[in-house]
């Protein structure tokens, strides 16, 4: 069967050179039994090329069926596959078939293929390399002889290097790729698109075709179409409906396109198509957080620090106050302006000046960790083990006590 015919027969209009390939490779596999991954944004037909698989393959007499893998819920999908026995868990009154079994000598297709849990991915592979599979809340290991087409409109690749997504399971799917372009990609095909589909609902509703203009025709020619075809058949329908005078220019036909700010920008790096912006975000406000609660920390230990030393009846030990204000110099010239700007402190430990003794003669170590956990201990023995009042006495929080007392291994 030449592509013209194939063409007519699945309803595909277009000749754009990448939509002519993308139906070659489709053709020339599907008299194969290997597996398929289709590419494709949202709305440019990909359940249509899976049809044409399955139709022209071997398998054409055996069922065929068509699973949305994102819309099904993360718990139910491995029953809804691979079945379950009654009993396997809450609800299964009753043993059930999964499209593995019941699709046994067809064709199952996996729309949305990148939304399956990695769970469930494991038991997929299980099934294209040695075509077994093992229902939910059984042990015994049955056969299937089931062709798997998978698409997505993801970066599966991406999504392998970030965890989301088998890798082994991506080259096992992605034995043959079919990429169907997306509508901005095959400009020429558009208004013939619209074309087809407003004398379709010419038809439907009795009313007269809509003609478009020149200028319209360009418009439509130029718009973004991030639904691809689906979108261009909704607006089309609408036209056909709501527009009073059939024959539209570009003024009137703008009235139906939404607003969209929708551009290809270049991306931060290779293959991150797939990358929610969103995540990206999350991670700068959690590096914010880590600077801001480092800087509490900070400020934190350094309050009990001065407290400590001004106080050194609480320490047993002497105390050259020279000391505190080396170390406010110390925090405001070195340690504050690296965390409101993110840089990384770089400790500067040359002495400013040659007045500053270098040598002090003390009794005992000052060191900052033994008084702070000796404040802590005393604290926590002045208000009897309770944990709020001796960090609201030592001025942190609650929660910075809990984490100090398990830092210092302190038995309350």
């Amino acid at each position: 069967m030449d592509q013209q015919a194939i063409k007519n027969r699945f309803g595909i209009i277009g000749n754009s050179p990448a939509l002519m390939y993308a139906l070659e490779v489709a053709t020339q596999v599907a008299n194969t039994d290997l597996s398929v991954l289709i590419n494709g944004e949202s709305g440019v037909g990909k359940e249509v090329f899976s049809h044409i698989i399955h139709s022209l393959s071997a398998r054409k007499h055996n069922p065929f069926i068509a699973v949305n893998c994102g819309a099904i819920p993360e718990g139910t999908i491995d029953s809804e596959l691979f079945g379950h026995e009654k009993g396997s868990f809450t609800g299964a009154v009753d043993s059930r078939k999964g499209y593995f079994e019941t699709v046994n000598g067809g064709t199952i297709f996996l729309d949305e293929i990148g939304e399956m849990p990695l769970g469930t991915q494991a038991r997929l592979l299980r099934v294209l390399e040695a075509g077994e599979y093992i229902r939910v809340g059984s042990s015994k290991v049955q056969k299937t002889d089931v062709r798997v087409i998978a698409a997505t409109n993801k970066d599966l690749l991406e999504y392998t290097h970030t965890g989301r997504f088998r890798e082994d399971l991506y080259y096992r799917l992605n034995t043959v790729p079919i990429r169907v372009p997306a509508l901005r990609d095959r400009k020429e095909d558009i208004y013939l698109l619209f074309r087809k589909f407003a004398t379709d609902f010419a038809e439907r509703y009795k009313s007269p075709p809509v003609q478009l203009d020149e200028d319209a025709q360009n418009v439509l020619m130029n718009f973004p179409w991030p639904g691809n075809v689906r979108q261009l058949k909704n607006t089309a329908e609408q036209i056909s409906v709501l527009a009073h005078d059939k024959n539209i220019t570009g003024d009137e036909l703008r009235k139906f396109l939404p607003e969209t700010n929708f551009t290809r920008l270049p991306v931060l790096a290779s293959g991150s198509t797939g990358v929610n912006q969103k995540e990206f975000a999350n991670e700068r406000e959690i590096l914010y957080k880590l600077f801001f609660d480092v800087k509490k920390d900070v400020t934190e230990l350094k309050r009990m620090f001065f407290e400590a030393m001004q106080n050194p009846s609480s320490i047993n030990g002497n105390y050259n106050f020279r000391n505190e204000k080396m170390l406010d110099d110390f925090h405001n010239e070195q340690i504050s302006p690296a965390l409101s700007t993110g840089q990384p402190v770089v400790l500067n430990t040359t002495p400013k000046s040659n007045n500053i003794d270098e040598h002090h003669e003390v009794e005992e170590s000052l060191s900052i960790m033994d008084a702070e956990k000796e404040l802590i201990i005393k604290a926590l023995k002045k208000h009897r083990g309770k944990r709020r009042d001796a960090s609201s006495d030592l001025g942190i929080s609650e929660r910075t006590l809990y984490r100090k007392l398990k830092e210092y291994n302190i038995n309350e």
